[in-house]
């Protein structure tokens, strides 16, 4: 409970798919773990390598191959002062058997002002503003809700990015701070441009 994430919020996260006992773009999402923990100067507990090691070894002890693998770190434990302690991070790794269901059907969607903070590009565990903008698309039925700053743009949803499809163009928002650069944004985009449709990475305007 002295864990800095109880009082603060205090850390960074990565969560994706393992299937058939692989954990799917393991690389791409260490990475970026590594650099937001970097951006929050917080001192990993171990190197890439031994951490990739880690979570191949675990997932190979599940009775299911099929699963989330998500990690956290945070700022480590000690009593509650905003300036963080001195020392290597607190890690804790959850894997949840979830099954694979491919799916093509459409989704219905609600849209909500932008709240967030102004670094959306690290992936933080403070999620309040997300949180609450996921419980009200579920309150109206719908899967996702869309974030936008008013005046400015549609940033992303509350839990994944959002792109759009127009006249033959794939379109994304820009990989700034007001948005996680997804993985599987990425993945889309190299997808696109191996398939010879254009991508134009540029913010997207909304009309309320």
């Amino acid at each position: 409970m002295s864990d800095r994430v109880c009082w603060f919020g205090d850390g960074a996260y990565e969560a994706h798919l393992c299937r058939n006992y692989h954990i799917f773009t393991l690389d791409e999402h260490v990475d970026r773990l590594f650099s937001n923990a970097s951006l929050l100067e917080i001192e990993m507990p171990m190197d890439k390598q031994e951490l990739k090691d880690l979570l191949n070894a675990l997932v190979l002890k599940m009775d299911s191959g099929d699963l989330v693998v998500y990690y956290q770190v945070t700022h480590g434990s000690g009593k509650r002062n905003h300036a963080f302690p001195e020392g290597k991070a607190n890690l804790w790794v959850t894997l949840t058997p979830k099954e694979f269901v491919p799916s093509a059907e459409p989704v219905s969607l609600i849209t909500a002002e932008d709240t967030r903070f102004l670094h959306c590009n690290i992936k933080t565990l403070n999620l309040i503003p997300a949180v609450m903008a996921n419980e009200r698309a579920k309150r109206a039925g719908c899967y996702e809700c869309v974030l936008y700053r008013p005046g400015e743009r549609v940033t992303e949803c509350s839990h994944s990015n959002v792109h759009i499809i127009k006249d033959g163009v794939f379109y994304t928002a820009p990989t700034d701070n007001l948005i996680l650069p997804g993985i599987a944004r990425a993945h889309l985009i190299k997808a696109c441009k191996g398939l010879g449709i254009a991508v134009s990475e540029s913010p997207l305007r909304y009309q309320i």
